[in-house]
């Protein structure tokens, strides 16, 4: 580790890894759920149980790029952090906002909630992955404004690389859409028209500039092919990104009130989404194949390769699968867009928090050249079970999705209501989460690999 000030990114990433537990445990019970309704209830029904699902999901997230970030800016920007101690200030003021939210959720009903919280003063709550207090989302700006503030100055002080100036676009880009989550039409079309805003230029948008800069520092450090090389992959990604992305957008404004065009442009631009990640692929495999060195942190280039697959596949494939206008008619909101969405987070943005996690963090507990051979291979387990396991759900909830269609919608005369559909589905929720608990054993495979120990592997030896 070249920065002492890097290590600040060690707590986040630990804190990130505790929240995806319960992240996990929450879909468990989600799973449960989806076959006994009654289970837990009413201590956790099934409403919250799924708020505590996603939210967890985008705050675990939102942990894993800021440690990301604090680890690979300085070492890019050939400087200390700008700021150590406001990175530090600014992890204990998010970790205690995110819990008390979670617990919020857990212990007091929602409805409650909002008037204990204020909501009434600025209505912002009420709508999915966007049910935190009014007072939380105002923390959660005050966050990242001061980690922008931090990172952007460090990034300004030092030196400029294309990973830092896409990763502090993305950065930029998080902050600005997020403050959609604040205007709250009375308009049920104009919610989700703005709604999206937050959501899709986040995950389809913003959030591809972040996962392909911590891609590219990755990929430079364990393959040692020349930066201009690997700079010109990425502004290729980042340009279709751009193009495919904010305008594909319009594949949610199908039926919803938007204007007709959106039809043609939501499907046009969205058909291409899946380009910039197949241009990942081939990226990722190019800096392997041409790498100059043979870095002993093999399971960081496992993760690497696994990111680029597996986000293509979640959210190239499976989000092609039903993004066309004339098809998303009878999929939109169906177990096929859990299956895409499940896939798509796990593929492109958890699989890439977890490569800097595997990269950065036998570092900072100084080992530079990655943990043990035995620590490693118990966590290439867990990357292989978690794979499986996701997949196998993504395959679960894909065959649900179809029997939705078919049962509920593809016949209106002869129709099964949403409920009488439920229950055929239940014998395919099984299956569902059979795969459900292979994934989180294979979490736990990965927790466990930090823990093993073992003769620590030599450096990195140049390619012959």
């Amino acid at each position: 580790m070249k920065y002492t000030s890097q290590m600040v990114a060690k707590p986040y990433f630990i804190f990130a890894l505790t929240l995806l537990f319960g992240q996990v445990l929450f879909g468990l019970i989600l799973g449960l759920q989806y076959i006994d309704g009654d289970f837990l209830f009413p201590h956790i029904p099934f409403n919250v149980a799924r708020m505590v699902h996603t939210n967890l999901l985008i705050v675990w997230l939102l942990f894993g790029f800021m440690g990301a970030a604090y680890y690979l800016v300085p070492e890019e920007s050939e400087r200390e952090l700008w700021s150590p101690l406001l990175a530090k200030v600014l992890f204990w003021v998010f970790a205690a906002a995110g819990v008390a939210t979670i617990l919020g959720y857990l212990l007091v009903p929602y409805a409650e909630l909002t008037e204990l919280t204020f909501n009434h003063l600025l209505p912002t709550m009420g709508r999915e992955f966007l049910e935190q207090p009014t007072i939380t989302k105002i923390g959660i700006v005050i966050v990242v404004l001061g980690f922008i503030l931090n990172i952007g100055m460090t990034v300004i002080k030092g030196r400029k690389t294309v990973i830092t100036i896409i990763l502090l676009t993305g950065l930029l880009g998080l902050a600005v859409f997020f403050l959609f989550a604040f205007y709250l039409p009375d308009s049920l079309v104009l919610d989700k028209f703005f709604w999206w805003f937050v959501v899709h230029l986040w995950v389809e948008g913003v959030w591809e500039l972040i996962m392909g800069a911590i891609l590219a520092f990755v990929l430079i450090k364990v393959t040692g092919v020349d930066r201009e090389y690997i700079e010109k992959w990425l502004y290729v990604i980042v340009a279709l990104t751009m193009v495919a992305g904010l305008v594909g957008m319009g594949h949610h404004y199908f039926y919803i009130g938007a204007p007709e065009y959106w039809l043609w442009l939501g499907s046009i631009f969205s058909a291409l989404e899946p380009l910039p990640f197949f241009m990942m692929i081939l990226y990722a495999y190019s800096m392997v194949r041409k790498r100059r060195i043979e870095h002993q942190n093999q399971i960081a280039i496992t993760w690497a390769l696994g990111t680029a697959i597996m986000s293509f596949l979640g959210a190239g494939v499976w989000g092609f699968l039903h993004t066309l206008a004339p098809v998303n008619y009878f999929t939109h909101g169906t177990q096929l867009t859990a299956a895409h969405g499940h896939l798509a987070f796990f593929g492109a943005y958890a699989m890439i928090a977890m490569t800097i996690t595997s990269y950065a963090m036998p570092i900072m507990r100084g080992r530079p050249n990655g943990n043990s051979l035995k620590a490693q291979n118990v966590e290439r387990w867990g990357f292989w079970l978690m794979v499986i396991g996701m997949l196998g759900i993504t395959f679960a909830l894909t065959a649900a999705g179809v029997m939705q269609i078919m049962l509920q919608r593809w016949d209106a005369n002869d129709a099964l209501n949403f409920m009488a559909t439920q229950i055929e589905i239940i014998p395919v929720y099984k299956v569902r989460l059979v795969f459900g608990l292979i994934f989180t054993a294979g979490l736990v495979a990965y927790f466990v690999s930090f823990f093993v120990k073992g003769p620590l592997p030599g450096e990195a030896k140049p390619v012959a």
